[in-house]
């Protein structure tokens, strides 16, 4: 679809089976996703290692297959779209998408999900379990491998920003007033945690955290940004990790941070936030925007 919502359309046509996850290449040309059964359960926190991962056009034509299911988890484009990183049990793979085999390895680091590059090529980012801690958003030098902590506690699905310098990522903040029915944070000597997920940002020079958007009643995930980095796109959901009722949503950053809604508890944390317009795209999870023009069929 367009960013205002007009021109949906469905370009894959293919009835008998699932397709999640869709990436599109940076210079906007090809998209991957992953291609599962269509009984198969979607789980929130394992979609990018199931299934078989497909690479088409960006309208949806010429899809190949890449390996079985499961091969080439979590697939992440390099900034020239010439290879992919995956983020496997054994560690990081880098393959050459021409040859599929692998160029390089590397220790994950605690890393277990959401693995994305930065569109300098410099950095991975992903949520790890890292020195004691779970759910850590992290970013990785590919140079030397070294990780560094940017958001401790309850944080995910992180992605870049196109500077490469700061991160959009959910985060659910320790000892919220709201109640989201009593879900428990996991890991290791993590106490439980009532709240809901918010969209945040990281700058990583300056190390500065700002709320982007929450929602007393709503956990929001999916958060990307426009390619002139002047929009958020992102879901917000009643159940954490429900893939059913999310709903897509488009907010200007520049009216950030703002917070929805009545969110009483929420807006006595942020007293200065705004109650921003966002324009809803309608149902959708885990969506993704190119500058690039896309046909398809409809």
């Amino acid at each position: 679809m367009r960013p205002d919502g007009s021109r949906k359309r469905d370009i894959n046509n293919t009835p008998d089976v699932n397709e999640l996850g869709g990436r599109f290449s940076p210079d906007g040309k090809r998209i991957l996703y992953r291609r599962i059964a269509k009984d198969a359960k979607i789980t929130h926190d394992r979609w990018g290692s199931m299934g078989q991962l497909v690479i088409a056009n960006a309208d949806g034509s010429n899809p190949v297959a890449y390996g079985d299911d499961g091969d080439f988890p979590w697939a992440s484009w390099s900034p020239d779209g010439k290879q992919v990183a995956c983020l496997t049990k054994a560690g990081i793979e880098i393959r050459d998408l021409a040859t599929k085999n692998v160029v390089r390895r590397m220790d994950r680091k605690g890393i277990f999900q959401q693995l994305f590059w930065s569109p300098d090529g410099k950095w991975f980012c992903g949520p790890a379990n890292h020195m004691g801690e779970s759910w850590t958003v992290v970013r990785m030098s590919i140079e030397t491998g070294e990780v560094e902590p940017l958001a401790k506690y309850q944080n995910c699905t992180a992605d870049w920003f196109p500077d490469s310098r700061r991160l959009i990522y959910s985060s659910r903040p320790a000892n919220q007033e709201e109640a989201d029915g009593g879900k428990l944070a996991q890991g290791v000597g993590q106490k439980p945690n009532y709240g809901w997920t918010q969209l945040w940002m990281t700058d990583t020079a300056t190390k500065t955290r700002s709320l982007i958007y929450g929602e007393d009643g709503r956990h929001v995930y999916g958060g990307c940004t426009s390619p002139d980095a002047k929009y958020a796109l992102f879901t917000r959901s009643p159940t954490d990790g429900g893939i059913e009722t999310a709903v897509m949503h488009l907010m200007r950053l520049a009216d950030t941070p703002s917070i929805g809604g009545e969110s009483a508890a929420l807006r006595k944390l942020f007293p200065k936030a705004k109650d921003s317009p966002k324009l809803t795209l309608g149902p959708g999870w885990e969506p993704h925007w190119t500058s690039g023009e896309i046909g398809g069929a409809k």
